[in-house]
C-alpha cells in the first residue's frame, strides 16, 4: 500500500493530486506552510496563495510533496522592515519556503521586535525596504538606531542573511539593508547567504534569495514542514480565504466615477476616483493603499518609438512570450523614468563622453541627472542609429504598479475603494510631462476597468473607537482620514477626531468640503483647521495651524491622542515633526533632545504614525 492510500482516502488523494498539477511554486509553498499550521495559529504574514498569473508550472507537486518528517534543530527568526508591504509579503514567503523544508521560524515586524531577545537569536532573517533618500522605513527607525549604537550586543554565534529592497534611481540604493548587512557582521555574526541588493523590479532576485535560504537551512535529516510563529507575544491568526487577485495577478475593477475635485480657476487637477471591488473577493481596512497597474501613454511610447527610429511592429521576447515591442513598451517597460543601468547602456551605445562620466562618477551626480531625463530625452541629445528593439529594452526596468492610499472604507462603501488622485503635469525640455499612473487614470471613463491590487499598511491603522486621534495631510494626503470618519462613523466610535487639512485655495482645493462639514455637525469629526497657503500673505501650512492649537494639540497627545501625518515627506512632514518637536518642547519645558525623545517615544508606542512620500 502507498504512503498516500495508508493516509488519505481515494476521494481525498485524488483532490489532493488534482490541487497539486494545477500549483506554481509559490502557491504550492503557501498550501505547505498553511496545511503544517492548520491546527496551530500562524501569524498574518503568511502570504496568499497566488503568484498572480493563474497558471501552474508543474513545480506545485514536488512541493507539497517535499513534505517530510523529522525536527528542525535550529529556529529561524524572520525580521523585515517595509515601508509599502513588499517586505512583509516576502517574510511570509520566506516563512512558508522555510517553514517547508523543517525548519522552526519566527516572523516580526522589526517595529514590533524586542531588541534584548537579539543577542540569544540562533539564525535571523533580514527582509528591509529602503525609504527615502537612503533611510529605514519610518516605523523600524529604533531597531536602526539600537543596530548602530553601543548598546548592540555580539553576536557571535547567530547567523544572518540579509534580502535589501530599494529603487536604483536613488542616490543610496538599498542602504537600510546595507546598513544591516554591515552591523550584523561586524558584531561578529556568521554569514549564511550573500546579500542580494534587489531593485524595483525584485520578484526574481528575491525568489533566488529565499530559495538559496532555505535550502541552507534544510536540516540534514529529512525535515518535517513547520508553521511559523509570531514573536515578542503579537497575537497570531489564522489566515483567511486568501483573494485570487494580487499584485501578479490585479482584479480588473470597473470605474463606477471619476470626477474632478478642483473647482475653476485651480492651479492643479485633483480627481475622486470610485472603483468596483464586486466579485474580486479583495477586502482592505482604512490606511490601505490600491496598487494601480497602469500602462504608459501612447502619445509618449510613439513619441519614442519615432524618435529612434523603430516602428513598434518589431517582435520581442518576454516572460509571457513574444509580443511587440509597441505592446512592451506600452504594458511592461518604465518608459518615463530612468536607471543607472539605462545610463550605462546609453553611454556604450551612444559612445558619448559626457554619459560614460557620469556613469562611473559621483552617486548624486548620477541621480541628478537621471531625474532631469526621461529615456526620450537620451536619445534626443544623445542619438544613437540602428538601435535594436533589444537594445532598448535591455536598459529600461519593469513598469511598477503605483500606490494610492484607499480614501474609503468598506463599512460604507461595500465593495469599493474610492481614490484621490492628483494628475502630475509638469513641463521638461519644453515639453509637456504626465505622471504614469495620474494621467491613465484621469482617461478612464465609467466604460474602462483598471487592474488594481491591495497593499496593506499596517503602520497606518485606526485605534481602539474610544482613542483620540490627529490627522494631518496636506492635498491628496487627505486620502485615508476619509476612510478613518467613514470608517468611525460607521462604527459609532466614541473617540474625538481632529483633522488638520492644507491646500493652495479655498475656493477652488477644498477637497471633499461638504463631507468634512457634515462630520463637523454630526460629531464624527470634533475639531477642524484647515490652511490654504495661496489665499494669504504670509503663507499659512498646516504646521503653522498645528503651532497655533499646539497647548491643545499636547493635551490631546497626553490623554493617549494618535498623531498620524499623510503626504509630502521632503518639506510637510519634517516641517511638521519640527512643530511638534517645538510645542512638545514648549509644554514640557523640556530642550529639544528630550522633545524628540518623546516623539519617538510616541512611534513606540504606535501613536505618531506616518504615510509619507
Amino acid at each position: 500500500m502507498s504512503v498516500e492510500a495508508s493516509i488519505l482516502t481515494t476521494e481525498q488523494w485524488e483532490q489532493v493530486s488534482k490541487l497539486a498539477s494545477t500549483l506554481d511554486r509559490e502557491q504550492a509553498i503557501w498550501v505547505t506552510g498553511y496545511l503544517a499550521g492548520r491546527n496551530s495559529l500562524v501569524p498574518p504574514t503568511l502570504p496568499g496563495a497566488t503568484n498572480g498569473n493563474g497558471n501552474g508550472n508543474g513545480n506545485g507537486a514536488a512541493a507539497l510533496a517535499a513534505a517530510p518528517a523529522a525536527v528542525a534543530s535550529r529556529t529561524a527568526t524572520i525580521l523585515y522592515a517595509t515601508d509599502t508591504g513588499n517586505s512583509k509579503e516576502l517574510a511570509g514567503m520566506l516563512a512558508a519556503a522555510v517553514g517547508a523544508k523543517g525548519v522552526e521560524t519566527k516572523v516580526a515586524d522589526l517595529s514590533d521586535y524586542k531588541t534584548r531577545g537579539l543577542k540569544d537569536e540562533q539564525d535571523v532573517l533580514l527582509i528591509a525596504a529602503t525609504h527615502g533618500e537612503g533611510e529605514p522605513p519610518p516605523a523600524a527607525l529604533d531597531f536602526f538606531e539600537f543596530i548602530e549604537g553601543k548598546r548592540a550586543p555580539k553576536l557571535e554565534g547567530v547567523r544572518f542573511a540579509v534580502l535589501a529592497l530599494g529603487d536604483s534611481t536613488y542616490e543610496h540604493y538599498c542602504q537600510a539593508g546595507k546598513i544591516l548587512d554591515a552591523r550584523f557582521e561586524a558584531l561578529g555574526a556568521e554569514r549564511i547567504a550573500d546579500r542580494v541588493d534587489c531593485d524595483v523590479d525584485y520578484e526574481d532576485d528575491a525568489d533566488a534569495w529565499i530559495a538559496t535560504v532555505a535550502d541552507k537551512l534544510t536540516p540534514e535529516a529529512a525535515p518535517t514542514a513547520v508553521a511559523p510563529t509570531a514573536v515578542n507575544g503579537a497575537a497570531p491568526a489564522a489566515p483567511g480565504a486568501p483573494s485570487a487577485y494580487s499584485k501578479r495577478n490585479p482584479f480588473p475593477a470597473a470605474i463606477l466615477e471619476n470626477v474632478i475635485l478642483t473647482g475653476r480657476g485651480s492651479t492643479k487637477e485633483t480627481r475622486h476616483l470610485e472603483l468596483s471591488l464586486e466579485g474580486s473577493g479583495l477586502t482592505y481596512e482604512p490606511g490601505d493603499a490600491l496598487g494601480i497597474v497602469a500602462e504608459n501613454d501612447p502619445v509618449v511610447v510613439e513619441s519614442l518609438l519615432g524618435t529612434l527610429g523603430l516602428s513598434g511592429d518589431e517582435t520581442v521576447s518576454l516572460k509571457a512570450g513574444d509580443v511587440s515591442l509597441r505592446e512592451a513598451l506600452t504594458h511592461t517597460y518604465e518608459i518615463t523614468a530612468s536607471t543607472p543601468r539605462f545610463l550605462t547602456q546609453w553611454a556604450e551605445l551612444s559612445g558619448s563622453k559626457n554619459l560614460l562620466a557620469l556613469s562611473e562618477g559621483s552617486a548624486k551626480a548620477r541621480t541628478d541627472f537621471l531625474e532631469l531625463h526621461h529615456p526620450i530625452d537620451f536619445a534626443r541629445k544623445f542619438p544613437v542609429r540602428g538601435v535594436t528593439a533589444e537594445q532598448l529594452l535591455a536598459g529600461l526596468r519593469p513598469l511598477q504598479p503605483r500606490l494610492y492610499s484607499i480614501a474609503s472604507s468598506l463599512a460604507a462603501a461595500p465593495d469599493e475603494a474610492h481614490l484621490t488622485v492628483s494628475t502630475v503635469q509638469y513641463r521638461l525640455y519644453l515639453r509637456e510631462r504626465i505622471g504614469v499612473a495620474s494621467g491613465y487614470l484621469g482617461k478612464r471613463t465609467d466604460e474602462d476597468t483598471v487592474p488594481v491590487y491591495i497593499s496593506e499598511n499596517d503602520h497606518f491603522r485606526l485605534p481602539a473607537d474610544d482613542q483620540k486621534i490627529i490627522m494631518v495631510g496636506a492635498g491628496t494626503g487627505v486620502a485615508p482620514y476619509r476612510a478613518f470618519l467613514q470608517e468611525r462613523e460607521a462604527r459609532d466610535a466614541s473617540g474625538e477626531s481632529w483633522l488638520f487639512f492644507g491646500e493652495r485655495h479655498f475656493r477652488s482645493d477644498f477637497l471633499y468640503q461638504v463631507e468634512w462639514q457634515d462630520w463637523l455637525k454630526n460629531g464624527t469629526l470634533n475639531r477642524f483647521d484647515v490652511a490654504f497657503s495661496r489665499d494669504r500673505t504670509p503663507r499659512t501650512y498646516v504646521q503653522d495651524k498645528i503651532r497655533k492649537q499646539g497647548a491643545d494639540v499636547y493635551g490631546w497627545l497626553e490623554e493617549g491622542a494618535v498623531f498620524y501625518v499623510c503626504g509630502d515627506a521632503n518639506a510637510m512632514a519634517p516641517d511638521v515633526h519640527a512643530t511638534l518637536r517645538d510645542i512638545v518642547s514648549e509644554q514640557r519645558g523640556v530642550d529639544a533632545e528630550a522633545a524628540e525623545e518623546y516623539l519617538a517615544e510616541l512611534k513606540r508606542e504606535h501613536r505618531y504614525k506616518l504615510d509619507v512620500y
